[in-house]
């Protein structure tokens, strides 16, 4: 594995104020606006980019964080006890936009569970996703409304994202693996 460092802290904050103003300026501000982030490294990331709205638009916005282990639809596969870190969202979603907050967006399948978490807590005027990274390869029709940064990976590739609030540090780490062979060569002899 060859692993590549692509952002460091001060990337990740620049890419967040990007997100941060991307998202006020769409919106027309923050009013009606509540942040989502999903489980694991999303709560931070939502909290960080709260903490930039207020300070450039002068008001709060509220932050919850969902769990959408059990919304899963591997969830017979990733094991007997899955890790439940619990959904807290302490207001009212109906009516509001609902921008959910992920680390990295891979397959969809994350965000179809998170929307599917979603209902259950009520009826958003609308909602939207905002990523720090889409690396492609989408199963689902899923597509952010706000990318900190567009990858092209191989599926075999690796992203990872380090926070400070969750890891002690912040990094976002490509780990390529190694070429394939070219079909057909293996076992030839010159």
């Amino acid at each position: 594995m060859k692993r590549k460092t692509l952002f460091d802290a001060a990337g990740i904050q620049r890419s967040l104020g990007r997100l941060a103003l991307e998202i006020t300026e769409r919106l027309q501000g923050c009013e009606g606006m509540v942040l989502i982030g999903i489980h694991r490294r999303g709560v931070p990331l939502a909290q960080r980019i709260a903490r930039l709205i207020e300070k450039a638009e002068k008001a709060k916005v509220p932050v919850g964080s969902l769990d959408i282990n059990l919304y899963r639809d591997d969830f017979s596969t990733v094991g007997a006890a899955p890790v439940l870190r619990g959904t807290q969202v302490d207001f009212d979603i109906s009516g509001k936009t609902v921008v959910l907050v992920d680390d990295v967006l891979f397959t969809g399948r994350t965000v179809r569970a998170a929307l599917d978490a979603l209902v259950d807590l009520g009826r958003p005027a609308r909602v939207q996703l905002a990523v720090l990274v889409d690396r492609g390869h989408r199963e689902l029709p899923i597509q952010a409304d706000y990318v900190g940064l567009s990858l092209n990976t191989r599926r075999e590739d690796h992203v990872e994202l380090l926070l400070k609030e969750t890891d002690g540090e912040d990094a976002l780490i490509l780990e390529s693996a190694a070429p394939s062979a070219r079909a057909g060569s293996e076992g030839k002899r010159p």
